[in-house]
């Protein structure tokens, strides 16, 4: 006669057993968001035909400077849950790093403005992963994910 107190306390352990592993091994990140007015401009527009199309999917017009409200959104991994970096000093000392005032980034695109931070951030806080978001006026925009 099978023991059906026995099998339930078994399996309610079992249970218990995994959600603690998964809770364990779960990987941490904090996140900040900073959000910069900036100008740049995708000089291969006006000339090549992927974006010069002529019809409504032509993009030339983005050859010329134009402006953006560029949001930037970093994930970065932390090692246990009690402000291993504290999300604050994380943002403003990213919002530093881009100085006051309107940004200038020529031709950069949303990937090489994440890379670019990214050269900063694995600088600060090596041997982490970070997860890169830029986004144009918060509507179009690129996500980046640099793993160990």
């Amino acid at each position: 006669m099978p023991n059906h107190d026995y099998e339930t306390q078994l399996r309610q352990q079992v249970l218990l057993e995994t959600h603690n592993r998964v809770k364990q091994q779960a990987k941490k990140f904090v996140y900040v968001t900073v959000q910069k007015e900036g100008y740049h401009c995708f000089p291969e527009a006006a000339t090549d035909p992927q974006f010069a199309t002529g019809d409504k999917y032509d993009v030339s017009h983005l050859a010329s400077r134009h402006f953006h409200y560029f949001y930037i959104k970093v994930w970065v991994e932390v090692t246990h849950s009690n402000r291993s970096i504290e999300f604050i000093q994380l943002r403003r000392w990213i919002d530093e790093l881009y100085g006051e005032g309107v940004l200038s980034l020529d031709n950069a695109s949303c990937e090489m403005i994440a890379e670019n931070l990214y050269d900063q951030i694995a600088e600060r806080y090596p041997g982490r992963e970070v997860r890169i978001d830029v986004s144009e006026d918060n509507i179009n925009g690129a996500l980046i994910e640099f793993k160990r």
